[in-house]
């Protein structure tokens, strides 16, 4: 999914944590192989090339479920969120590599193939028909979270509980370490690159996602264009902001960073709040200055510095 794991976990046993770890990364490499948009052969680029209009094809139950998901966070968060934005996805990837804004033709052409609505699914069927032709799927903004979860439910599969799953960023999180009462996870009031931590969750058993542009970004014409594109225009967002956001499990977590992100402040806290169990941080940049938006219960997970 492009990008780097590592998991953390406790065990009395090295022989069962080794294994256990070991099952746990072959499980999200099978799900690499059903859910990556890098990967050409995955079942997810397969749909992309088999499926058009009048074309149903019937796919494997994670990548249903995972569709069927990102549809209706779509239908929630009017259109915030979705994972038709492919072919946008794609110009925005090589204008990063060549510093230029997408051509206007194959933009307006890319543009005609995005919306959740394309997407038909049949639970029934197990099914997905994409309805017009060379329409991309891209779940770069929840496939991660929802690995991440599946790889603590092989650890638990193991007896191991006391464990976190990181994908870069992207944490799911078990039990507490022994002989506390959560994981640590550090968050800085920056979000320039290599800032420093400044700030600190305590969480078990929940999961936490980061989505922000310090790191992927492109600046075309004195203008800053994130790697997160906004569904509703094609654009890359410009506001330049670093959203995290706390949540029950990590294909939440995932995919509300993102949506929030394009939300933005206003509606984005207003969805989380809507969510019990859910807070985010907003950092955002302001008039040359970063503001900090935070939800109703993002201080709750955070523990006091002395």
């Amino acid at each position: 999914m492009g990008v780097q794991w590592s998991i953390v976990l406790y065990a009395t046993d090295k022989p069962i944590a080794n294994k256990a770890s070991q099952n746990a990364f072959a499980r999200i490499k099978e799900l690499n192989k059903i859910l990556s948009d890098y990967d050409p052969e995955s079942e997810l680029n397969q749909l992309c090339r088999l499926s058009g209009p009048g074309k149903p094809i019937k796919v494997s139950p994670h990548l249903l479920k995972l569709l069927k998901k990102s549809q209706a966070l779509s239908q929630e968060t009017k259109g915030a969120f979705d994972v038709t934005i492919g072919p946008v996805v794609r110009l925005w990837r090589r204008a990063r590599r060549q510093m230029k804004l997408p051509d206007s033709e194959r933009f307006q052409a890319a543009r005609s193939k995005v919306g959740s609505g394309l997407m038909k699914i049949s639970l029934q069927n197990q099914t997905v028909e994409l309805t017009k032709q060379d329409m991309r799927l891209d779940l770069g903004g929840i496939a991660k979270g929802y690995a991440a979860d599946i790889a603590l439910s092989v650890l638990k599969e193991h007896g191991i509980t006391r464990a976190m799953v990181d994908a870069s960023g992207d944490i799911v999180l078990g039990d507490p370490p022994p002989g506390t009462c959560g994981w640590k996870i550090g968050i800085s009031s920056s979000d320039a690159p290599n800032a420093k931590i400044d700030r600190y969750l305590r969480l078990h058993n929940m999961a936490v996602a980061t989505s922000g542009d310090a790191l992927q970004h492109v600046v075309i014409n004195a203008k800053r264009y994130s790697h997160i594109v906004d569904p509703h225009t094609g654009l890359g967002l410009t506001d330049q902001s670093r959203v995290t956001v706390i949540a029950s499990d990590g294909v939440t977590a995932d995919s509300l960073a993102s949506a929030v992100s394009v939300l933005g402040p206003a509606e984005g806290i207003k969805l989380i709040d809507k969510k019990p169990g859910t807070a985010c941080l907003i950092l955002r940049h302001e008039a040359g200055q970063l503001r900090s938006y935070e939800s109703n219960c993002f201080s709750c997970y955070e523990l006091e510095q002395n």
